[in-house]
């Protein structure tokens, strides 16, 4: 579909933001009418297509480009995290899409997204605990793995029980800059 083509069914509009100066690289957002339903790391322009195709597939949606600045359904998502890039945006504040996500992983991910602020972290074990599944912390690191939110519903903010950064869907390298940009761990010297 061309970009500036509106479509006439169920629709997604996305596009792709830049990370500030967190060295993230850029990031792939994607929204439906319902709210925010997808951000991806390393929306590098190889890689792009293979995201839109996915969740066109996924949702049965016609996929949508704006040009910068025309964003409807992704203008606030966009603000939002230039703000939370740039160190001023603490808490978002959007409404999400939350259909690729559900059951358990969906639990937790709105357990995180409800009771982790900005700035504090939790164990695996500690979340699984929270959402009465005590020794489902493997469950739990499933369930980030699957985050279709990273960023916004913050899968970066758990960590290992023991003290352990643990893993990451974004890599491990982008869970440090962004536990470092909420200060949590310092910043890199170099």
């Amino acid at each position: 579909m061309d970009s500036t083509e509106r479509p006439r069914g169920p629709h997604l509009e996305w596009t792709v933001v830049p990370s500030g100066s967190t060295g993230i690289g850029d990031l792939l957002l994607a929204a439906t009418p319902e709210g925010l339903v997808r951000v991806e790391f390393h929306a590098g322009p190889d890689r792009v297509d293979s995201m839109i195709g996915s969740l066109v597939s996924r949702l049965g949606a016609d996929a949508r480009r704006p040009a910068p600045g025309e964003e409807v359904l992704l203008a606030e998502p966009v603000r939002q995290l230039a703000a939370y890039f740039s160190g001023s945006l603490r808490r978002f504040e959007l409404p999400l899409d939350w259909r690729l996500s559900s059951g358990f992983n969906r639990q937790v991910l709105q357990e995180l997204d409800r009771s982790v602020p900005y700035g504090a972290v939790v164990g695996y074990g500690e979340l699984a605990a929270r959402v009465g599944q005590p020794g489902a912390a493997q469950a739990v690191g499933n369930a980030m793995g699957s985050n279709p939110l990273p960023v916004v519903v913050a899968c970066h903010r758990v960590v290992e029980n023991d003290g352990g950064i643990g893993g990451f869907g974004g890599g491990v390298e982008t869970k440090r800059q962004l536990l470092a940009l909420e200060g949590v761990l310092p910043r890199p010297l170099f």
